[in-house]
């Protein structure tokens, strides 16, 4: 009998947790069939099995689990594996392959005689009607698990009819009210003076970006570097290529992202990383952009920077369908860790928020992150006349390990040239 274990999928990955199991435990398993969803820091994967065999889960669905356990085993349906003693679970278990391989983080450990109600009631509603397995986004069926809420109740309002987290929120409100019982992420009310007070778990993602964040800016000495670029020419060129049909002509943070590959390629120390007291300069240049995750006003969102690879070789046009293809992905939860990785400089853009400027906090090894303010109509001085010219702030905030001054002020004066005079971005 085969021993499936949590898998590594990316470099820092420590932990993962089973979300849900697509197959249910004693049944036959066939080579590459969807096996397990399993949530990372990035990304909610779904895994594949590499054998056939009858599946014994050691893991229920809410684990959470360190890389190298055991979550399953595979046999012949005749041999018998002793459950972790740690784990309340059934008898024998499964092998799989990873869709991808790639990354994951940090979770507390969560108790399993407490998920234990909840795992059954998602097992039911995994269970197939008419041959089909009912379609749920990873985050509606979390919601569902915590909330107790049979996804075969639920009518889906997404694409093909898929549930999502709005549809599962909506039930799961009805049912709590009706039984008299607290939200989910609710504690025991605590009077005081600040009222009623309402403890909302971080998910994984949460959770890493803050402890990623905290480490950044406990360890990187950061400095930041800040110029306004006169958008004039790009709100020309993009107004042009809207004119002649292209529909979904390149947006602006599109040509912030080329202008940086471009600056990158000709600045290599920019695209570098500072690893064990030295500098790792990068041969390909490629360009995280930050996209906000799906989110509500309780339990917030998280922000996913999946990457664009060797965007300095990408024409304007194909960085634009890269860009809105890979943002989809990000807000529909089927974004992979392969997506998410590999990135030598990241673009983060809080304009359309209508926010003028911001300092973002360099994403480790990277050297620097470039964060984009709003797009608007100034009065600036051009030629010795007040004139209204749109234009833009932008902000290199820097790892001093790697970028001095003089270095990053050259690097941010080029990609401002660059978005001023933006005929070179479409070559």
């Amino acid at each position: 009998m085969a021993e499936i274990v949590m898998p590594r999928l990316s470099d820092t990955m420590e932990e993962g947790t089973i979300l849900s199991w697509l197959v249910a435990d004693g049944e036959q398993v066939k080579r590459g069939q969807e096996l397990v969803e399993i949530e990372t820091d990035k990304a909610n994967m779904t895994y594949e099995s590499d054998q056939e065999g009858v599946l014994r889960t050691v893991a229920a669905e809410g684990d959470t689990l360190p890389v190298g356990a055991p979550i399953a085993h595979i046999g012949d349906g005749d041999d018998q594996a002793k459950p972790d003693s740690t784990t309340d679970v059934n008898d024998d278990e499964p092998a799989l392959r990873p869709a991808s391989v790639h990354p994951l983080e940090e979770t507390t450990q969560r108790d399993v005689a407490t998920d234990a109600t909840s795992s059954t009631k998602v097992v039911e509603a995994e269970e197939r009607q008419g041959g089909d397995r009912l379609r749920a986004s990873p985050l509606a069926r979390r919601i569902a698990r915590e909330n107790d809420v049979d996804l075969n109740t639920v009518s889906g309002s997404g694409p093909g009819g898929r549930i999502v987290k709005a549809d599962v929120q909506g039930v799961g409100a009805g049912t709590a009210a009706t039984a008299g019982a607290p939200p989910a992420a609710e504690l025991p009310d605590v009077t005081t003076a600040k009222g009623e007070t309402t403890t909302v778990d971080l998910t994984r993602t949460q959770q890493t970006i803050a402890r990623r964040m905290a480490e950044s800016k406990a360890t990187i000495p950061h400095f930041a570097l800040q110029t306004d670029v006169d958008m004039e020419e790009c709100v020309a060129l993009r107004t042009e290529l809207k004119r002649i049909g292209q529909a979904d002509a390149p947006t602006y943070n599109d040509m912030v992202v080329k202008a940086s590959a471009l600056a990158l390629r000709e600045k290599p120390r920019a695209n570098s990383s500072y690893r064990d007291g030295k500098l790792q300069i990068h041969a390909r240049v490629n360009v995280g952009v930050a996209v906000a995750a799906e989110s509500d006003e309780l339990t917030g969102g998280a922000l996913i920077v999946p990457t664009v690879f060797d965007a300095d070789t990408k024409s304007l046009g194909e960085i634009a369908r890269e860009t809105r293809a890979l943002a989809t992905k990000v807000r529909k939860g089927t974004i992979t860790p392969p997506e998410l990785g590999g990135s030598t400089f990241t673009v983060s853009n809080l304009g359309m928020f209508g926010v003028s400027s911001f300092t973002a906090i360099v994403n480790p090894p990277q050297a620097a992150i470039l964060s984009v303010g709003a797009l608007g109509q100034r009065a600036v001085v051009n030629e010795g006349e007040i004139v209204k010219r749109n234009t833009m702030t932008i902000t290199l905030a820097c790892d001093h390990r790697i970028l001095y001054g003089a270095d990053a002020a050259r690097f941010l004066a080029r990609v401002r040239e660059l978005l001023e005079t933006p005929a070179a971005l479409t070559l």
